[in-house]
């Protein structure tokens, strides 16, 4: 996303935008742990990750993205299911979604952090991902 609107992540060693790390929503606490592994397969174990539930709804990316690493880990979310990712190339982007894919992981919504968007309350974000997986699907 740009300013709010959809744009298609290149295959480059090319590092996206912001700090290395993942803002993981709506995973329960068992799924967590499968998504580590998942992680681990992509060679991403080292990447820093923050677990976001309801209470985080009005908080900024930026906000939320400076937690430490597995902040709310271990707590569940009803949050729909979404990926931001922040500061890993985008190949190592599309190898995470491929490996999420074939694992039959429980679709998600994803995205990556932008300027605009690490403003943004989480709520907002979701809403907005939500709207454009509709508006692609129709």
């Amino acid at each position: 996303m740009t300013d709010g609107t959809f744009e298609k992540v290149k295959h480059s060693d090319n590092r996206m935008y912001g700090s290395q790390k993942l803002l993981l929503c709506g995973f329960p606490a068992p799924a967590q742990t499968k998504f580590m592994a998942i992680l681990k397969m992509a060679g991403l174990q080292d990447v820093s990750v923050v677990w976001a539930n309801e209470a985080h709804g009005q908080a900024t990316l930026a906000a939320l993205l400076a937690l430490p690493d597995q902040s709310g880990a271990g707590s569940g979310s009803n949050l729909p299911r979404a990926i931001i990712v922040s500061g890993i190339t985008e190949n190592q982007l599309h190898g995470l979604m491929t490996i999420c894919r074939k694992a039959g992981m429980q679709q998600a919504l994803w995205a990556a952090l932008t300027p605009t968007s690490e403003t943004w309350p989480l709520a907002q974000l979701l809403t907005e991902l939500q709207a454009e997986r509709k508006a692609l699907s129709d």
